[in-house]
């Protein structure tokens, strides 16, 4: 069973400049050969080290976990893959795009369904590129209630470009 979805087509998820930027990126046109979710979850666990929308350094392209969260967007994750993503033992970052996920493509009425089991969540990482330690607990609670999604950082991008 597919997750219920705001019904929204996945170019308008993201900002318009990220998405353009996504889908013209080499890593992404890469990602075309990973066929099922396992190979994206590989992926995620072998190539990912924070949760931003852009690259860090000179480049500024957009991240590896924000290709692989719109290479998710195309395979219409399903309740059982989404809970296999939440609850992954092996990678904060597998469970953070899980959430990601979940913030931009469910149906917002669903939300609190899928996020309160993890609001006290104690596993610690870095979801930044500045290695600022928080908790999964922390990041989710940001999730929910930001009033902006991690594309905050879109602003900067365009000051710079």
């Amino acid at each position: 069973m597919e997750i219920q979805t705001s019904g929204k087509p996945i170019d308008s998820l993201l900002e318009k400049v990220l998405c353009v930027n996504i889908l013209s990126s080499d890593y992404f046109k890469e990602l075309y050969r990973l066929k099922t979710y396992h190979e994206v979850i590989d992926e995620i666990y072998n190539q990912v080290d924070h949760v931003e929308p852009w690259m860090t350094g000179n480049c500024r392209g957009p991240s590896t976990a924000f290709c692989l969260l719109y290479k998710f967007f195309t395979m219409k994750l399903t309740v059982k893959q989404m809970h296999g993503l939440l609850k992954h033992p092996d990678s904060a970052y597998i469970r953070a795009i899980g959430f990601l996920y979940l913030r931009y493509v469910a149906d917002s009425k669903t939300l609190w369904t899928w996020f309160e089991p993890y609001l006290k969540d104690e596993e610690e990482f870095a979801p930044g590129s500045n290695g600022r330690m928080t908790t999964m607990g922390v990041y989710v609670r940001d999730l929910l209630l930001g009033q902006e999604l991690p594309t905050i950082h879109l602003l900067y991008w365009e000051k710079i470009s």
